[in-house]
């Protein structure tokens, strides 16, 4: 069944390169040395930001980013090793993946609670900070060109997974989020809802309530195979599966280099 998806807002040309829009001084009798400079943002662009909701959203974001650092720094204090695995296991999450982190977290001897919560919390906080730097910089609020290369790469993602969630509207975007496919994790997930012209509320409730479903079924899944193959070892779950990261990482890399001679061939 079709959900009912509501009207997309309007939005600047996505080919743009997005910068912060700098006010006409000579027009506006304005002293140019005190006028902002091109990439900077000023006291009332920040006030605007801070008004948008994905203003908000960011600012909810770096607060939990920072969270995880400061308790990162106080556990390495007050206990470094417990602090070294939970340290790994985000690590892993923001490098490899989902899978990666929470196998290392079950060979650490950690919880499923424990991996369930610490994985919801970093991927939670990646989403509330890559996608308002997304959007606002698509809406050309922000200056995002320093990021712009990794913004680009999520752009290309999710561009070619709209066709298909389109059909299915908001339901698609569940399974889209949910299911382990290569590049279809929640940052991802949360730019599809956007160019699908779902509101921010509606976009990060879908995509956040399906992170949270994948995670407690990796982590069910994952507690079951690492307690059947520590018999071979503890970490032989989590050596597989980076592996098989590495392995993959080769693969995509050497197709974009043939792509990319094919291309200098046919120019």
């Amino acid at each position: 069944m079709t959900a009912a998806l509501p009207p997309a807002e309007s939005r600047p040309d996505p080919d743009a390169t997005p910068s912060v829009a700098v006010p006409d001084v000579a027009a506006q009798g304005i002293d140019a040395s005190a006028a902002p400079r091109p990439g900077s943002v000023g006291t009332a662009q920040w006030r605007a930001l801070v008004a948008s909701t994905e203003g908000r959203v960011l600012v909810v974001g770096l607060t939990m980013t920072l969270a995880i650092a400061a308790g990162v720094g106080v556990g390495l204090m007050l206990a470094p090793r417990a602090t070294v695995d939970y340290a790994a296991l985000i690590g892993l999450n923001l490098v490899i993946g989902r899978a990666a982190g929470m196998s290392y977290g079950f060979a650490s001897g950690m919880g499923p609670l424990e991996v369930v919560l610490v994985n919801l919390f970093v991927e939670s906080a990646q989403v509330l900070v890559v996608y308002p730097l997304f959007v606002l910089g698509w809406r050309e609020l922000l200056d995002t060109r320093r990021i712009a290369p990794m913004l680009a790469r999520l752009r290309a993602a999710a561009e070619a997974g709209h066709g298909r969630v389109r059909r299915f509207g908001v339901a698609g975007l569940f399974l889209f989020v949910f299911m382990p496919f290569w590049m279809t994790g929640p940052v991802v997930g949360a730019i599809v809802g956007f160019l699908l012209g779902l509101r921010t509320a509606v976009n990060l409730a879908v995509v956040l309530s399906a992170t949270a479903l994948a995670i407690v079924i990796y982590a069910r899944f994952l507690d079951q195979i690492d307690a059947w193959a520590s018999a071979v070892h503890p970490y032989a779950v989590f050596a597989v599966l980076v592996a098989l990261a590495v392995l993959a990482w080769g693969v995509q890399r050497w197709m974009r280099r043939a792509r990319a001679r094919d291309e200098v061939r046919q120019s």
